[in-house]
């Protein structure tokens, strides 16, 4: 729904509104033009109902206005004398429609000195619930909301099994985009597993304001651009969802509008800088360690969680046959390491048998992969019996990095150099450079797209360049050869930012399975120091946990001592 036609929305709201209520405003000694006015028809509402004029502007901010319409329509025949049990919730079930029959089948007359205090306890408990449930909503909507992170793609910088809190208000909160949705879940219904929103109306995209820009090198939050899943882990192809109601993805931002980007032997260059991360980063990298006998007997040496897989060798001879390296590319998947006079040696994970056979695959036994971090490496290469840790770079090209096209081949860690799209910025567009930028102008920018020949058509014209409407930013993880990330689905558009972590407030090992499915919670093991430390910063993270017990003990023994004191 663009600009256009979510006014002609809320212009039908409005007539829907007056021909409802303009009789009621009348009888509460108001005019019934008042009643057609957009926004100031509900300044005169929050008076006749009696309720604070600030309540307007909760009708206004999306979400929130879900939880208020109820409530207004409920309060509205309240004060009107239509107080009984089953009116209210005629009122709520017609979604409001049964004002009408208020409206013009009863002579109601105006409560004017309505009082406001709940007749029951229950009344009273279901206020306090509507107030918990407003204000919760527009905090985790608008300002902090928790996060899980469900995969290792950040790790060891953030851990599977950290529990964070998101700023959305860093970078100005991104007002929701899908208009009819359940507060405070995210794409799908708690228990029944249902979608939790519905794809219309859709609300167009507007951001409000932050008090900083993204920079290179932070932690970002972003809607994952690829999503095709209906929920987070359940595999599930073909799903088209809503910006903001895409599976949450959190990465490190190496790339801003206007940058070009290479990554070369894994590092990332931005406009020819290596970039330079921050210390408490620790960028894992697959290391190939060779040892003086069997690779078993320093699995636990290494880790056996940093385990990735056996050195397999393949006789020179074999790359002769017809077929072999197609099908180690393809197939097999695997990736050169090392080559002497006898063997090329490859690492991968092989589950056809025919494959092997054929290629006449060995495993060699003093040489596995590991996936750790560099520091950790220069460590292991001084141990005793340790022959030689060298770090593994992937460098047989291949298509299945962005764009995925035989003319942009690459790998993971050799790829680019690339332009990462600015808003307002324009670049040259033909058949080479389309791979690049067609989801953009396709999936983004909402552009037709064609080619005849050797020419770009773009919304049934040749086009020879294109302007990018939005900034678009380049997001990796820090596990750099276990991370889904801008190098396999590509640029994540300003519109799909959700906010940046600030807080591990909770954070658990054993969080999910080796399936990557999550683990019954009695399984769950706390991180102690861990807990109540900051995302950002310098040096170790320090764990504030202890003086957050010490704060609360001691606003407990104080309110215990002050209520004592009232009763003495």
């Amino acid at each position: 729904m663009d600009t256009t036609q979510w006014l002609i929305f809320i212009l039908i709201v409005q007539v829907i509104h007056f021909l409802g209520t303009w009789k009621l405003y009348v009888k509460a000694g108001r005019k019934a033009w008042e009643a057609a006015i957009p926004v100031y028809n509900a300044i005169v509402l929050m008076q006749i109902i009696n309720r604070p004029k600030w309540w307007v502007i909760l009708l206004f901010i999306p979400i929130i206005n879900l939880l208020m319409f109820p409530v207004i329509w409920v309060e509205t025949i309240r004060s009107f004398g239509r107080t009984s049990l089953l009116e209210t919730w005629l009122v709520i079930l017609t979604l409001g429609f049964y004002i009408y029959y208020v409206n013009y089948a009863l002579d109601v007359t105006h409560v004017k000195e309505r009082s406001l205090h709940p007749r029951s306890v229950a009344g009273e408990w279901v206020s306090s619930i509507v107030f918990a449930i407003v204000a919760a909503t527009l905090v985790h909507t608008y300002f902090i909301q928790p996060y899980v992170i469900p995969t290792g793609s950040l790790e060891r910088t953030l851990r599977i099994g950290d529990l964070l809190f998101v700023s959305k208000f860093h970078y100005g909160a991104r007002t929701p985009m899908t208009a009819v949705a359940a507060p405070m879940v995210h794409d799908t219904l708690p228990v029944i597993g249902l979608p939790s929103y519905l794809r219309k109306p859709q609300i167009p995209y507007f951001r409000l304001p932050g008090f900083k820009d993204i920079k290179r090198k932070e932690i970002v939050v972003f809607s994952w651009p690829a999503d095709t899943v209906r929920q987070f882990f359940i595999k599930e192809k073909g799903v088209k969802k809503p910006i903001d109601k895409k599976s949450n993805y959190v990465k490190r931002c190496v790339g801003l509008p206007g940058d070009s980007l290479q990554i070369i032997d894994g590092y990332v260059f931005a406009n020819g800088k290596q970039l330079d991360l921050p210390d408490r980063a620790k960028p894992m990298y697959q290391h190939v360690i060779t040892v003086d006998k069997d690779i078993n007997n320093y699995v636990r040496v290494f880790g056996r969680e940093n385990f990735r897989g056996r050195v397999l060798q393949v006789p020179i001879e074999i790359l002769d046959k017809k077929n072999a390296i197609q099908i180690i590319n393809d197939q097999a998947r695997l990736n050169e390491i090392k080559r002497d006079s006898s063997y090329v040696y490859y690492t991968g994970n092989i589950s056809d048998r025919r494959i092997v056979d054929y290629l006449e695959l060995k495993t060699v036994a003093n040489m596995a992969l590991f996936n750790i971090v560099e520091e950790d490496a220069k460590t292991f290469e001084a141990k005793k019996g340790i022959v030689s840790v060298e770090r593994f770079i992937e460098n047989n090209k291949n298509t299945r990095v962005f764009p995925q096209h035989k003319s942009h081949s690459g790998t993971v860690d050799n790829f680019g150099p690339i332009y990462i799209p600015k808003r307002g910025a324009t670049i040259p567009l033909n058949v080479s450079s389309l791979p690049l930028y067609k989801k953009i102008l396709k999936d983004y920018e909402h552009n037709k797209v064609q080619v005849k020949g050797n020419q770009v058509i773009l919304n049934g014209k040749v086009a020879k360049s294109y302007t990018f409407q939005q900034d678009y930013y380049w997001m990796m993880g820090d596990n750099r050869h276990s991370s889904e990330d801008s190098r396999i689905w590509g640029y994540v558009p300003e519109n799909h930012i959700v906010g940046t972590p600030i807080f591990i407030w909770m954070s658990f090992d054993n969080f999910v399975k080796s399936n990557g499915a999550m683990n019954k919670p009695w399984k769950w093991k706390p991180r102690w120091d861990r807990i109540f430390t900051t995302v950002n910063g310098t040096g170790e993270p320090v764990s504030y946990f202890k003086y957050f017990l010490i704060a609360l003990a001691g606003w407990f023994a104080f309110d215990f001592f002050r209520k004592k004191q009232k009763k003495g």
